[in-house]
């Protein structure tokens, strides 16, 4: 199993290597999904890439932030730079890039962001088919699930990666929107401002009931390896070099197969946790016993000793690369000394010529001893053949001189290797003209449906619900699509199940919010319409939807309306205007930390922050999700809203005189002026499509 370490400085980098990764990731100048991590420019990259390559450690470079249409050149740079050193993969979030890079260096090999939220293996079938190598799975995923996914991608084969030691977060990678909608710092962006880390109660709970404990694993990676998983990442851009070589050695020592020692164990747990780890998601046993926080006691515990420990372990080189050396003394000829390495590097380095022997002569044995000693080196001596004349005699200071100067020409060789190729292609540029803008509604059951959403070009209800809701509608003239779960974790053969039934009563429309959703309909025929939560934001990932058979899909919220306005292509796109917003997508419900009872939950279940705000919760799928305090309004500002080909209502605690004037509001039916939405009535917000992300 590879270990995978974090990099989130030249000093982790170091630590990482001294301490026995096989691989790192670390960011660049831009577009990192750590924005805050120290990162590394151009210069610095190179030189990490060459000293990993040198050392036998692959790179992983994480291009892994949503992208604006404006920065798209700029990546593009960052790419050609990548392919020039090179780096040995490039870890994407957004599906533009992906489309332009595969254009331009399709011997690139990718590996798709845990940002991506794979959970479900239609969701790396389709990264797979799209030439994908690897994909960095959801953290939420238990071990039966992703051996599911291993499975179910036996016909197109793709690796799996998988977290095994650091932070939690609360919500899906990739499904996160509360730090932006609350804060403009998109997490999918890199620019999280950690707002789950604040007090935030369920009845019952703690009072911390968005914080989970950290993940560990380490001691355990011969549970996931025998899963499916063969890459074991470590969490940590953001920590400090001595907790990356802790996390490191542990998960060396144990992919080895030995036992971690107790005193790594302690000094890992005292550099950090929060409340001590979990192992809730792989075990597939969630609740409140996951729920943890940096406590005092955490703190106190990294103390001068335990950071003086852990210092020890990257202090010195780790001597990891086999090498050949051989070694020729004859009688009249330079000493020469060759070394190889198992990549077919080969240097040679040459002193005087012998002298006759007056007294010892030199021997096997001792130029053996003297050439094995490489410490201080990444190098091992597997092997040392001498070839020595009858009678002859070298200084000890040759060996050692011959020995230095080869090793240092190899390590040379090593960090260079060949670029991957790169095309330079002008972006295209397109613009696009939308249709008059119709509507479409989401409704939680079919019960919420009012006889005016038949002026709806598509009413969504859950894949879930019932099938007698999905007649009920059809009966009464509705054109009615199935929104699937964002939430797809080991529910993928029933939800195909459903999707036969439903088409087989006429229902063909299927909303698919995550990529999993949108390849499990693809697969199953369905006409696909795409949600907020693709995170579309630029018109190259357009195109690739288009090129996967979406008919349409909804924009990223997280565009302003003159952003999401300017984008090219073909496919048909909307936004949505009305709505509590969905912040998170949590597979440990935060009322689980609480006395929410699932069985009575229904729609009183919220959340409350430390000012008395409270925060819906509703489930979704195999899920939950937590909703903006305050709904989306948009009606009196419909002018504003330009080239789109549709607008989307999203309604889920709503009653049904609220959905009524709701539904008049934006279908022009009454002045908006008079729904009294002033400083007396509820309070709404305009989301970001005004003030933008970071």
């Amino acid at each position: 199993m590879e270990i995978l370490s974090p990099a989130g400085s030249p000093e982790s980098l170091i630590a990482a290597v001294r301490s026995g990764a096989d691989a790192v990731y670390l960011g660049g100048s831009a577009f990192s999904a750590r924005a805050s991590a120290k990162n590394f420019d151009n210069d610095a990259l190179r030189q990490a890439v060459e000293y990993c390559h040198a050392r036998g450690v692959k790179v992983y470079l994480a291009l892994n932030t949503l992208l604006r249409q404006e920065e798209l050149p700029a990546a593009l740079e960052l790419v050609e730079y990548a392919c020039s050193l090179p780096v040995d993969a490039l870890i994407i979030q957004d599906m533009g890039l992906v489309n332009l890079i595969q254009e331009r260096a399709p011997d690139l090999q990718l590996n798709a962001s845990t940002q991506m939220s794979i959970t479900c293996p239609a969701g790396a079938r389709l990264l797979a088919k799209n030439g994908f190598g690897r994909v960095v799975l959801a953290r939420e995923l238990s071990l039966a699930q992703i051996r599911e996914i291993k499975e179910g991608t036996a016909a197109a084969p793709i690796e799996l990666e998988s977290f095994v030691h650091g932070a939690l977060c609360m919500s899906v990678s990739g499904q996160c929107y509360f730090s932006s909608v609350l804060g403009s710092r998109s997490g999918n962006r890199g620019m999280c401002a950690q707002p789950c880390r604040l007090p935030f109660s369920v009845p019952g709970g703690t009072g911390h009931d968005l914080s989970l404990k950290d993940l560990s694993m380490i001691s355990r990676l011969s549970d996931l390896s025998e899963a499916g998983v063969i890459s074991a990442k470590i969490e940590g851009r953001m920590k400090r070099p001595e907790y990356v070589a802790a996390a490191t050695s542990a998960c060396r020592i144990s992919a080895d197969g030995l036992p971690v020692p107790e005193e790594l164990t302690r000094d890992l747990t005292a550099v950090f946790s929060r409340s001590g780890f979990t192992t809730g998601y792989p075990d597939g046993k969630l609740g409140r016993h996951m729920f943890g926080i940096r406590s005092k006691e955490d703190v106190t515990g990294a103390t001068k000793e335990v950071y003086a420990n852990l210092h020890g372990l990257y202090k010195d080189e780790m001597s990891r690369i086999p090498v050949r050396l051989t070694l020729s003394i004859q009688t009249g000829e330079p000493v020469t000394l060759t070394a190889k390495d198992g990549e077919g590097h080969t240097a040679q380095a040459s002193g005087d010529c012998p002298e006759p022997a007056v007294n010892r002569p030199i021997d096997t044995e001792r130029c053996q001893t003297q050439l094995q000693k490489t410490g201080g080196t990444p190098f091992l001596a597997e092997e040392v053949e001498c070839q020595i004349g009858e009678g002859l005699s070298i200084p000890i200071s040759m060996l050692n001189r011959l020995r230095r100067e080869v090793l240092e020409q190899l390590l040379a060789m090593r960090a260079q290797r060949a670029p991957v190729a790169f095309h330079r292609l002008p972006i295209s540029e397109s613009s696009y003209r939308a249709g008059p803008m119709r509507l479409r509604a989401s409704f939680r059951q079919a019960a919420d449906v009012p006889e005016l959403a038949k002026q709806c070009e598509l009413v969504y209800l859950p894949a879930l619900a019932p099938e007698a809701q999905f007649e009920d509608l059809l009966s009464r003239g509705f054109s009615v699509a199935a929104a699937l779960p964002r939430g797809i974790f080991g529910t993928e053969q029933p939800l195909k199940t459903k999707l036969k039934c439903l088409k087989d009563k006429g229902i063909h429309h299927v909303w698919a919010g995550t990529l999993g959703a949108a390849g499990l309909a693809l697969e199953n025929g369905m006409e696909v319409h795409g949600g907020f939560s693709l995170n579309t934001m630029n018109t190259p990932a357009l195109n690739w939807l288009e090129q996967q058979g979406l008919r349409d899909t909804e924009l990223s919220f997280e565009l302003t309306l003159a952003q999401a306005a300017a984008l090219g292509g073909n496919l048909h796109r909307g936004l949505v205007l009305y709505g509590r917003l969905p912040l998170m997508l949590c597979r440990n419900c935060p009322g689980k930390n609480g006395e929410t009872d699932c069985a009575v939950c229904g729609k009183n279940a919220q959340l409350t922050d430390r000012r008395g705000t409270d925060f819906p919760l509703q489930c979704d799928g195999d899920a939950s999700e937590v909703l903006n305090s305050v709904p989306l309004y948009l009606a009196d500002r419909m002018r504003e809203v330009r080239n789109q080909d549709f607008g989307v209502l999203r309604f889920t605690v709503e009653n049904s005189v609220e959905i009524e004037e709701i539904f008049r509001n934006y279908l022009g039916l009454q002045t908006v002026e008079n729904t009294k939405r002033d400083k007396n009535s509820d309070p709404f917000t305009r989301g970001l499509y005004y003030r933008g992300i970071e």
